[in-house]
């Protein structure tokens, strides 16, 4: 038997301790968010936040988990009622086929919690390791600064004053 907190919720499942994290989120929790883009921990799709930290769930085992606490984008908000990010993501069109964004999200999210004002680079690196296949990197970050407040091209929070 297995232990996991997501979501902030206890399960215990019956599976093999083996089974990676993305599985286990979706096919025995329901938790659809996170998507199985390459396998290889390459794209990002499957980005989840564990312990609050962005993690590829498609190499995570989860035996590997031990108590850490496992965060999915379901956690952030619902279509009717999304959170500041995802609704940032909506108003700057940020997804254009959307299977990437769920992971984008959780690791836009991992960043915000620690750094909530990151400059321009300190986003582009931290979301470097995710893949958008479509291209809408630029409203992907638009999206990001919007949350921050900062502005494009500055490492200044909007409500500062920019020289």
């Amino acid at each position: 038997m297995i232990q996991l907190t997501v979501n902030g919720v206890s399960h215990s499942l019956d599976i093999d301790p083996s089974t990676h994290l993305l599985y286990a989120l979706r096919e025995d929790l329901n938790l659809h968010g996170a998507k199985f883009g390459c396998g290889l921990g390459q794209c990002g799709a499957c980005t989840v936040l564990v312990a609050g930290k962005p993690t590829f769930s498609c190499l995570m085992p989860v035996s590997a988990l031990g108590k850490r606490p496992v965060r999915t984008i379901e956690s952030l908000g619902t279509a009717e009622r999304p959170g500041p990010l995802q609704k940032a993501f909506i108003e700057h069109q940020a997804a254009q086929c959307g299977y990437c964004i769920a992971g984008m999200i959780m690791r836009a999210q991992a960043l915000l919690e620690a750094n909530p004002h990151p400059t321009d680079a300190e986003i582009r690196k931290h979301m470097e390791p995710n893949l958008c296949r479509c291209g809408t990197h630029m409203r992907i970050l638009a999206a990001i600064r919007a949350v921050s407040g900062t502005p494009a091209g500055t490492g200044k929070p909007a409500t500062e004053t920019v020289r």
